[in-house]
C-alpha cells in the first residue's frame, strides 16, 4: 500500500482560482511515483462560497478533500488544521503547503517529493537561491517586504543557511509535524508569521531541510491577502523570540545569579573589611581574609540559586545537597584561587587606596573593589565550565 501525501490548499474567496489549480495539481500527481497523492482544501467560510466550488471538483477528483472552517482562522490557523486533519485523519505521512492562487509552481511537486525519498525531513521552496526569483513586476514596497523581511529574519535568528524564511511552498514529513506542533502555540504566528515560526521550530529540532529553487508568480485573479501589519507583526515576533531565548537561556540565568552573588560578596567583603581588625600574617592580611569569607558567602548563594533555577532541570536530589554543596566548593575553589590571586597581586603591586565616592549612598570605591570584581568576572568563566561539568552533569 502506497504512503499519502496532502497538499494542503488554505482558501478565503478563491472560487475561481481553486477550479484552476485543482486539476494542475492532479495532472502533476500522475508523476510522483510511489506515493498516493491528494488535496486538502482548507475553507475559512468563504463569502464567495469558495467551499461549493470544491464540493463540485469533489465529484471528479476523489483524492480531494474538504475542511471548512466555521470561523476565519488565518493562514497559520488554516494551515494547523490542515495537518492536524491530513496527519490524523486521512493519514497522511507527508504534507504539502500550496497557495490557491497558482503562485506556487505546481510542477515542483513532483521535485519536492523525490527530495522527501531522498531523506529530507522538511523541503522549502526557495525564492532567494539560485534558480529561485520574485516577480520583476513587483512594487518596490513589495520588494522591500519580501527581500528585506528574509534578511531580517536571517539576522535576528543569527540563522543563513536557510535563504528564505517567509516562503509558504512547503513539504513535510508527519515526524516533524509531531515534533514542533506542541511549540507553535503563540497568537503571533498563527498569520502570516506562521511561516517563520513553524520553519525555526522546525531548524532547532535538528530536522533535515532541503531548498528547492522556485520562481513566484504574482496572482491574476482576486486580491492579495498579505496584510500591511505583515512586517511589523514578523519584526515583533522575532524581537520576542530572541528575548525569549536570552532569558531562557542557562548562560543569562548563570550570569544574573553571578550578579546577585557578586553584589553579596562585594557587601559582605566590606562588612568583613570594617569589623576585621588589621593585622598582617606572612601573606594573610584583613584585607585577604574577608575576600576569603566574603566569597563562602557568595558561593552559598550561588549553588542555591543555580541549582532552583539555572540548573533547574537538573536540580539536585535533597538527599544529595550536602555532598554537592562540599564538591561545590571544591570546583569553586579554582574561582577562589583565581579571586585571592588577583587581590594580593593588586594589594601588593598596586595598594589599597579611594577612588572615587558613589553619589547619593555615600560608598567609598576604591582599588579593593575593583580588585575583588576583576576576579570575580575571571572566575565566572571557570565556574560555568566546572558546575557544568562536574555538579550540575547531564543525568
Amino acid at each position: 500500500m502506497q504512503q499519502k501525501a496532502i497538499v494542503i490548499i488554505p482558501t478565503y474567496n478563491e472560487k475561481e482560482n481553486i477550479q484552476t489549480v485543482v486539476p494542475l495539481l492532479f495532472e502533476q500527481f500522475e508523476k510522483v511515483k510511489g506515493w498516493d497523492m491528494g488535496i486538502l482544501v482548507v475553507d475559512d467560510t468563504s463569502p464567495d462560497k469558495t467551499y461549493d466550488a470544491v464540493k463540485q471538483l469533489q465529484k471528479k477528483y476523489k483524492r480531494l478533500h474538504l475542511l471548512i472552517n466555521p470561523q476565519k482562522a488565518g493562514l497559520g490557523g488554516a494551515y494547523l488544521k490542515g495537518m492536524d486533519e491530513a496527519f490524523n485523519k486521512l493519514r497522511a505521512e507527508v504534507v504539502l503547503q500550496f497557495d490557491a492562487d497558482l503562485s506556487h509552481d505546481p510542477k515542483k511537486i513532483p521535485e519536492f517529493m523525490k527530495a522527501i525519498d531522498e531523506g529530507a525531513d522538511m523541503v522549502v521552496g526557495s525564492r532567494y537561491i539560485p534558480g529561485g526569483g520574485i516577480p520583476d513586476n513587483w512594487g518596490i514596497h513589495r520588494k522591500f517586504m519580501s527581500v528585506v523581511g528574509n534578511l531580517v529574519a536571517q539576522l535576528l535568528l543569527t540563522n543563513f543557511s536557510i535563504k528564505d524564511w517567509t516562503g509558504g511552498f512547503r513539504a513535510l514529513r508527519k515526524k516533524v509535524y509531531q515534533a514542533v506542533v506542541h511549540k507553535i502555540t503563540d497568537k503571533e504566528i498563527l498569520g502570516y508569521t506562521f511561516q517563520v515560526g513553524f520553519l525555526n521550530a522546525v531548524y532547532r529540532s535538528r530536522f533535515k531541510i532541503i531548498e528547492i529553487p522556485f520562481k513566484f508568480v504574482d496572482r491574476t485573479i482576486g486580491e492579495s491577502k498579505l496584510p500591511l501589519s505583515y512586517m511589523q507583526d514578523t519584526l515583533l515576533y522575532l524581537f520576542r523570540l530572541r528575548w525569549n531565548d536570552l532569558v531562557t537561556s542557562r548562560v543569562f540565568k548563570f550570569l544574573v545569579v553571578g550578579g546577585v552573588g557578586t553584589l553579596i560578596q562585594l557587601t559582605s567583603l566590606q562588612i568583613f573589611r570594617s569589623v576585621l581588625p588589621d593585622f598582617q600574617l606572612a601573606f594573610l592580611s584583613k584585607f585577604i581574609l574577608a575576600t576569603f569569607l566574603s566569597i563562602e558567602i557568595a558561593i552559598a548563594s550561588n549553588f542555591l540559586l543555580n541549582n532552583s533555577w539555572t540548573f533547574a532541570d537538573k536540580k539536585l536530589d535533597k538527599s544529595k545537597m550536602l555532598g554537592k554543596f562540599l564538591q561545590f566548593n571544591l570546583t569553586s575553589s579554582g574561582s577562589i584561587i583565581i579571586q585571592l590571586i588577583v587581590n594580593f597581586l593588586g594589594e601588593r603591586f598596586i595598594g589599597l587606596f579611594d577612588l572615587f565616592v558613589v553619589p547619593i549612598i555615600g560608598m567609598v570605591v576604591d582599588t579593593g573593589l575593583v580588585f575583588a570584581a576583576t576576579g570575580i568576572i575571571i572566575g565566572l568563566f571557570w565556574n560555568f565550565f566546572a558546575y557544568n561539568k562536574f555538579i550540575w552533569k547531564t543525568k
